[in-house]
């Protein structure tokens, strides 16, 4: 799964990394959690351009009677995504990236679980496949929301965790984009498992685990700690 993400590079980098306009504000965030505001790029309803968004991270289906919904698909598998009703409509019309410069991930050890952050080592951001949706509540209120695809572990990441969050190559994110492409057939290469070259995963301070704590703290090595 994927349940807890960093994004630490400036609006600049961001906006030159993924070929759009920067966001007006961007803090450095480096422990956002589920339930919180992500920043997405999607392809505009008019233009095909693109444009960064903010979402709920917590995809809420336009037919959901509660948005409660939204706290348990804050992931979705790629293996089932065209038959479950949560996430066909917005595989075929509302696909999105959202953008991280790393990722958390749990390793069950002595005294218990302890994180690691996986980055890529070079430092650059990279994107993560998503889908988004829209949802209009009983009393008019609307939500924007999101969730992350996530897929079978590659050999790095299977040490840590089962499965892994879908992560698209730049040249990758125009036809993950498009609006002309909506056919799941078309798009399963997309969603398959691979192998990733040049990242690294790092042992990162418990200080993580609660999702209130942020800063540069939270990616802290613990001490005599070695990457994976």
């Amino acid at each position: 799964m994927c349940g807890r993400f960093s994004l630490t590079v400036t609006a600049e980098t961001l906006a030159s990394e993924f070929g759009c306009d920067p966001p007006e504000r961007m803090a450095p965030r480096y422990n956002i959690a589920p339930g919180q505001p992500v920043l997405a790029l999607r392809e505009r309803s008019v233009r095909a351009d693109r444009e960064l968004v903010l979402l709920l991270w917590g995809l809420v289906p336009s037919w959901a009677k509660d948005a409660a919904i939204g706290n348990k698909m804050i992931n979705a598998r790629a293996e089932t995504l065209a038959e479950k009703p949560s996430f066909r409509a917005a595989l075929r019309h509302r696909r999105c990236l959202v953008p991280v410069d790393g990722f958390y991930e749990w390793r069950s050890g002595p005294g218990g679980k302890h994180p690691f952050h996986i980055r890529r080592q070079d430092g650059r951001p990279f994107a993560i496949a998503g889908l988004w949706e829209q949802w209009i509540g009983p009393g008019g209120e609307e939500l924007s929301t999101c969730a992350l695809i996530t897929c079978e572990a590659n050999s790095f990441m299977s040490p840590l965790h089962g499965r892994m969050p879908v992560v698209l190559a730049p040249d990758e994110h125009p036809r993950w984009l498009s609006r002309a492409e909506g056919k799941p057939a078309a798009l399963a290469p997309l969603l398959a498992p691979r192998e990733w070259n040049g990242f690294e995963a790092r042992p990162v301070s418990t200080y993580v685990n609660i999702p209130a704590n942020e800063g540069p703290r939270c990616l802290e090595a613990p001490a005599g700690a070695l990457p994976l």
